[in-house]
């Protein structure tokens, strides 16, 4: 019940006191019968406006509960389809989530075969670098891959695994210069001690294999400066090369021997990296090139002398038949000045004579036509 309620009922009792108290009061004055009917109708008309004020407020009562109602029901509506909208989403996220969990499954899937493959593969590699006759096969395969991408082509600039004319040994690699001359080399890769160096744990032991990997290099010059790589007979030049396949090894060499590559050149040995070798066959590229340019420029300087020479008979010769042409003329112009005028005046005289106009001279031709 509202307050406007509460305050009707009040009136209403208020209303009804003071009617008994009227009649309580005012019954001495009036007979019983005309009070009761006042009464009556006193309370019929109050009777009548608490129907009214009550039918006025549940009316009103009404129209405020339709207006909640109407509210409650927009409000539960609009929740309705935020949690339908929710539950689409939850949906879409449940989806996109099994998508990607699938895409992550497959991801790891596909790390774990590149993993296992990576893991077969450093395991050839691994028994590759332990083969000390598997890593030459290897260095010699990158070498010949440097030679090809470096446009050197097999039998023509460079020849491989082929014996010397005037010796057995057996270089890995020979260029073929110009002027008939060679460049020689050998493929070493002192991998080992190198390799323990690297894992070494303790001062010491990296101190003794950096000692032993140092031996090991000057063994292989050793083992290059002393086969006939470099030999006057065979044409090569005074030094040779000594490749190493590996750019890391190299390099260690270079930071941690400064003073082996110029002891490797004292003994005509020339320390070269997949780096370094490209350049080395570029000079010798140029060097080849540039022979043939020689070669060529010198061919075009015979040929023009060649060409001066004829063009100096022709013009010789020209200039004699100059001469015999101005001889020639000379003739040409004095039959044109006498005897084609002495033809002329005698074909006219004979043309004079056979018309009657002149009478021929003696039997015979005329003197002049002798």
């Amino acid at each position: 019940m509202t307050f406007l309620a509460v305050l009707l009922a009040v009136a209403a009792g208020a209303a009804l006191s003071g009617l008994i108290f009227y009649l309580v009061f005012f019954s001495s004055r009036k007979n019983e019968e005309a009070t009761r009917i006042q009464m009556r109708e006193d309370f019929r008309q109050l009777l009548e406006l608490a129907e009214q004020k009550f039918e006025t407020e549940r009316v009103r009562q009404k129209g405020e509960l339709d207006e909640k109602k109407v509210s409650v029901e927009n409000a539960v509506g609009k929740l309705s389809e935020r949690l339908k909208s929710y539950e689409e989403m939850v949906h879409r996220f449940e989806a996109d989530r099994a998508t990607k969990y699938g895409s992550l499954e497959k991801g790891l899937k596909d790390a774990a075969e590149q993993t296992a493959k990576l893991a077969s593969s450093t395991e050839g590699l691994r028994s590759l670098l332990d083969n000390s006759r598997a890593r030459g096969q290897w260095g010699e395969r990158m070498a010949d891959d440097i030679l090809r991408a470096s446009g050197l082509q097999e039998g023509v600039q460079y020849l491989k695994n082929r014996a010397l004319d005037t010796s057995a040994s057996r270089p890995d690699f020979t260029f073929l210069l110009p002027d008939r001359k060679k460049l020689n080399m050998d493929v070493k890769f002192p991998l080992d001690n190198w390799l323990r160096f690297s894992h070494a744990t303790t001062d010491d032991d990296r101190g003794r294999y950096k000692k032993d990997f140092e031996r090991d290099v000057k063994a292989r010059i050793k083992e290059v400066q002393k086969r006939d790589y470099v030999s006057p007979e065979e044409g090569t030049l005074d030094y040779v090369l000594l490749f190493i396949p590996n750019e890391q090894v190299y390099g260690y060499i270079q930071e941690a021997f400064p003073g082996l590559a110029d002891e490797a050149m004292g003994q005509k040995v020339v320390l070269c990296s997949p780096f370094t070798l490209y350049a080395v066959l570029g000079v010798v590229r140029q060097a080849f090139d540039h022979f043939h340019f020689t070669q060529a420029t010198q061919e075009v300087l015979k040929l023009i002398t060649q060409f001066a020479a004829a063009y100096d008979t022709f013009k010789e010769r020209f200039l004699k038949m100059g001469e015999q042409v101005g001889k020639l003329r000379e003739t040409y112009d004095d039959i044109e000045q006498k005897s084609f005028k002495r033809l002329d005046a005698s074909v006219a005289k004979i043309d004079r004579v056979r018309k009657g106009e002149e009478k021929p001279e003696t039997p015979g031709l005329p003197a002049d036509l002798g």
